[in-house]
């Protein structure tokens, strides 16, 4: 078994930083906390190869700076699963992000695993390994941390590694390893980890059905609890709960003493932020909203657009079997909806990575005219419209 190296001085972090830079590839992955704050507290971060482990204390060090020169260079390719909360503790502490990456979730369809497996799942295929969860729920800012818990966090990128040789020796067999290149680079981009306070209010389910003063109003109340929980370092959820925005919106409480009567405001909150949360009511009942997306989906379809999804999803089917995966991890009904009425506010799937490169260019098309459907010998075929005409 590997010696896991466990780093909490600068002398130990200067001589990892050396075997980092010696690398390829890097399997990585992060323990944090964010029950009670705002931003996740970056509590460890596990590093491994094939050759050697390592647990770096972020707690125990009084700067990490040589630690990301060292990995954000852009010669070692760093391996997640599943990277979007690592990648915005790396955000968080630099302002930067790290290139290249893989990430394990994103390519496991690719090889015919569901959309967003588990990272016990995949070792369990993968590798028939059962993977302890005895510390899944664990106080990781608590010091000393136990053997059992460093070894239960190595675990996760120890078997990291071998699951991306597994799945990079496989995707290259199959001429894939290419198609998830742009998915990877969009992990790059800042506005993935940024939330703009005078946006939260998009990120909010059931917005679609408020219409005037009551969409109003909350957009305005999220855009001050998302200002407030950043600048206390606070969860979201212990100003105001979603549902509460909704509640708020349509009571439309004006005064202390009636805000005290919706049911689910605390009492710290009144107290604290009462008479603001009024005037910020108040102020949005004035206003008119901020837009929501006119291009939205109908909310019935026609019998013409339910047949346009059918032949959309004939397609997908064609290609999904050429390629030896689910259709629906090609592309969901839903997906295909969102291509169809060009819904901005949910973005499609099939105009972005290896899905708009395996179908979605075929896709827009056949929306565009300039492809066809046909069948010949009992089989459905493409056909480039312009080949008709000559």
């Amino acid at each position: 078994m590997t010696e896991i190296q466990y780093i909490n001085t600068p002398a130990q972090l200067a001589e990892l930083c050396k075997q980092i830079k010696k690398e390829p590839w890097l399997a990585l992955d992060t323990e944090f906390l964010r029950e009670k704050t705002y931003y996740p507290k970056f509590c460890l971060l596990q590093i491994a190869t094939p050759e050697w482990v390592a647990c770096i204390d972020p707690l125990a060090l009084p700067d990490l700076d040589s630690l990301f020169e060292a990995l954000y260079s852009p010669s070692i390719v760093k391996i997640f699963h599943s990277c979007r909360q690592d990648l915005e503790i790396f955000y968080q502490l630099t302002g930067k992000l790290p290139t290249p990456v893989f990430d394990t979730q994103l390519a496991a369809p690719l090889l015919g695993f569901q959309e967003n497996p588990g990272y016990a799942m995949l070792v369990s295929s993968l590798l028939n390994v059962n993977l302890n969860k005895a510390h899944t729920r664990a106080d990781w800012s608590r010091r000393p941390l136990t053997g059992d818990q460093i070894q239960y966090a190595a675990d996760d990128v120890i078997y990291l590694c071998k699951i991306y040789q597994l799945m990079a020796s496989k995707l290259t067999e199959l001429g894939r390893m290419d198609w998830l290149r742009q998915d990877f680079a969009e992990l790059a981009n800042p506005n993935l980890y940024e939330v703009t306070p005078e946006k939260a209010w998009l990120k909010i389910r059931g917005k679609n059905k408020l219409t005037g003063k009551q969409l109003s109003i909350v957009q305005a109340l999220a855009e001050w609890r998302e200002k407030s929980a950043q600048s206390e370092n606070r969860p979201k959820s212990w100003l105001l709960r979603d549902e509460l925005l909704f509640d708020l919106a349509k009571l439309q409480p004006e005064t202390v003493s009636q805000l005290v009567n919706v049911r689910g405001v605390n009492e710290r909150v009144v107290n604290r932020y009462g008479q603001e949360l009024c005037r910020l009511i108040t102020a949005a009942k004035q206003r008119p909203p901020s837009p929501l997306n006119a291009k939205g989906r109908p909310v019935k379809k026609t019998q013409q657009q339910e047949a346009v999804l059918d032949i959309l999803t004939a397609l997908v089917r064609i290609r999904a079997e050429e390629n030896a995966l689910n259709p629906v991890i090609l592309a969901a009904r839903k997906d295909l909806e969102a291509l169809l009425f060009n819904d901005e506010e949910e973005e499609c799937l099939l105009l972005h990575g290896w899905r708009f490169s395996m179908v979605g260019r075929e896709l827009v098309g056949l929306l565009k005219g300039e492809l066809l459907l046909g069948v010949k010998s009992e089989k459905l075929n493409i056909i480039e419209k312009a080949v008709l005409d000559y």
